[in-house]
């Protein structure tokens, strides 16, 4: 891939999709916030043809092929903002131009994905599957969150959130994640070595992490067996994570109470999968951060990178919200 240089003065602003391409999607806001910041400061905005681009936002989905189109044709590119936390189809492509600054919308989306965590753990441990298929009265069930013992697995922006949010009951909280730095407000914070120690004595356990070759398939059976049969499965994070037959077999033999999931994989879950017949299970399309929640939620992202990558000629000194780490993949 041609190497990059941040030598040029003056900047020049790309944005992707292209106008044509966006007309219509749910993010124009997007393209419109971030065309007006470039007016206000005075950047120009450029095609990516004409390979003078200094600056790159992405402002929805692009597949990896465009997104190395556009990084070959533009060799003075120095920085990229991805609308997404969830970068891994485009490592390889980023990874071949390790000069540029890129950052995501790691974190940004943190408080409505956190809000759809907290909602299905309350609809788990209230047994709402039960009572919503329900045709009579039945036995009344149901467990407190007070007392509970929560294991979040992944310490960024969303797990920081889900620890906020399960700090206003009486809680005792355990975040895995990949590092051993703490994490405010929780009990105790432990290394995915020790996954297992945070999960045997969960009540319940949230997926929070960033879907990595490490953390792919981090639950499967072994996890599921060593878990307490009253426990909930919760994940909010990505299907990759979880080793889908694996689960479906923890749920109908009680190894694990119940599962929450807004993602899945295979994702979207085909119709006719077993997991949508069974009873303990809630399955949303998704959903935790919708395109209307969170498109605000990236303009403010967008606007605070995008006025400090202007301040800032060295990249190294600006403030810039959403690094993505390349080595570890988001």
């Amino acid at each position: 891939m041609t190497q990059h240089s941040s030598a040029q003065t003056t900047d020049r602003l790309l944005i992707l999709p292209s106008d044509e391409d966006r007309r219509g999607t749910r993010y124009d806001q997007a393209h419109r916030v971030t065309e007006q910041l470039a007016h206000e400061h005075g950047i120009p905005r450029v095609e990516q043809a004409e390979g003078t681009a200094t600056l790159l936002v992405i402002v929805q989905t692009i597949s990896p092929t465009t997104l190395r189109t556009a990084l070959e044709q533009n060799p003075h590119l120095r920085w990229v903002q991805f609308p997404f936390a969830g970068i891994e189809p485009l490592l390889p492509v980023i990874r071949q131009a390790p000069e540029i600054t890129y950052t995501s919308a790691a974190g940004s989306y943190a408080p409505p994905v956190a809000e759809h965590g907290l909602a299905l753990t309350l609809a788990l441990l209230r047994h709402l599957p039960e009572r919503l298929r329900a045709t009579s009265w039945g036995q009344p069930k149901g467990t407190t969150l007070d007392g509970c013992h929560i294991a979040i697995i992944g310490g960024g922006g969303i797990g920081r959130e889900l620890v906020r949010l399960f700090s206003t009951w009486d809680t005792k909280i355990t975040v895995v994640r990949r590092t051993e730095a703490e994490v405010p407000g929780a009990y105790r914070t432990l290394t995915q070595q020790h996954l297992h120690e945070a999960i045997t004595d969960a009540d319940v356990v949230v997926l929070a992490a960033a879907a990595t070759d490490q953390t792919a398939g981090m639950f499967s059976a072994r996890e599921f067996a060593v878990m307490k049969p009253s426990a909930v499965l919760v994940n909010v994070a990505r299907g990759s994570l979880v080793v889908t037959d694996d689960l479906l077999k923890a749920l109908t033999t009680g190894e694990i109470s119940a599962a929450g999931l807004d993602v899945t994989d295979p994702e979207p879950l085909p119709d006719g999968h077993p997991l949508w017949s069974t009873p303990n299970v809630i399955i949303t399309p998704h959903s935790a951060d919708t395109a209307e929640m969170c498109i605000p939620l990236l303009d403010e992202r967008i606007q605070h990178n995008l006025i400090e990558a202007l301040r800032h000629r060295d990249l190294a000194e600006a403030d810039l919200q959403g690094r993505v780490d390349l080595d570890a993949g988001y």
